[in-house]
């Protein structure tokens, strides 16, 4: 039978394509991948949508459990659901690949996902260089492996857009040190947080990469009825409440006057 990689796209329970609901719906077991992004609704608006009961699964199960998933899809269709598009995540393509180390036949159906859905802030696709991960800081752990990649794309004129953190089901360090897990509530950076961070490392590192007066485009909700879009400089954007989760960054390299025209919609300021 067939392992099932299925998109669900971006807000709701409705975002899944006719192709991917006929599949959910021929499967007997479906599972919600639970720690790389989130649907803007609970998994029981899925349930009810597709008239099937849905597993979550979280990044315990998936890195570490892998074979529950996998058993039995030699003999039933079983479907892994990923909001946005299936391989956003490097985990996912891991699991396809043990699929078929198993002979488990692969099917994917795609769907839409942040990195092209971003091109509605009017930053043109074409445009952008490669993408940046910001996570959240702690007292001791303070990374910066994507300033480098920033600078290179800023210094190429291009756009880089900022994929912000999110803590789903992940165990406190003291929980793990006394050597049993508590896990910590949900959190979701925020744009704010982000530009804090990114000023911070600018700071530190002093070459100029970007700055408070760099041109931004802070993205929430992308796909969804609320989804907001607010463009403005980095200080800018700091003081902007862009509400419920999920929240992306784009940093703007070269503008093209078309670019300008539609970011102007979306300015805390004129130009």
């Amino acid at each position: 039978m067939v392992l099932y990689f299925i998109g669900l796209g971006l807000a709701d329970e409705r975002d899944i394509t006719v192709r991917g609901l006929e599949a959910v719906r021929g499967c007997s077991r479906i599972y919600l991948e639970a720690y790389t992004s989130i649907l803007l609704v609970q998994k029981e608006n899925l349930e009810k949508y597709y008239g099937k009961e849905v597993i979550v699964a979280d990044r315990e199960m998936v890195e570490s459990q892998v074979d529950a998933i996998l058993s039995g899809a030699d003999k039933e269709d079983v479907a892994f659901l990923v909001v946005g598009d299936p391989f956003g995540a490097t985990t996912h393509t891991d699991l396809q690949l043990r699929a078929k180390a198993l002979g488990i036949p692969v099917s994917v159906i795609h769907n839409a996902s942040i990195m092209n859905a971003v091109g509605a802030c009017g930053l043109q696709l074409y445009r952008y260089g490669e993408a940046v991960s910001i996570v959240f800081f702690t007292e001791s752990w303070r990374p910066d492996s994507f300033y480098p990649r920033i600078a290179a794309n800023r210094q190429r004129g291009l756009h880089t857009l900022c994929l912000l953190d999110i803590k789903v089901k992940e165990p406190s360090l003291e929980s793990l040190a006394r050597g049993r897990k508590v896990y910590e509530p949900a959190r979701y950076m925020t744009v704010n947080t982000a530009i804090e961070q990114l000023l911070e490392i600018e700071e530190d590192r002093k070459e100029g990469a970007y700055g408070p007066d760099t041109l931004c485009v802070g993205v929430a909700r992308i796909g969804s009825d609320t989804q907001q879009i607010v463009a403005g400089t980095m200080s800018e954007l700091a003081g902007v409440d862009f509400g419920p989760p999920l929240h992306s960054l784009i940093i703007a390299g070269e503008t093209h006057v078309i670019e300008q025209e539609i970011l102007a919609q979306y300015r805390t300021q004129p130009f």
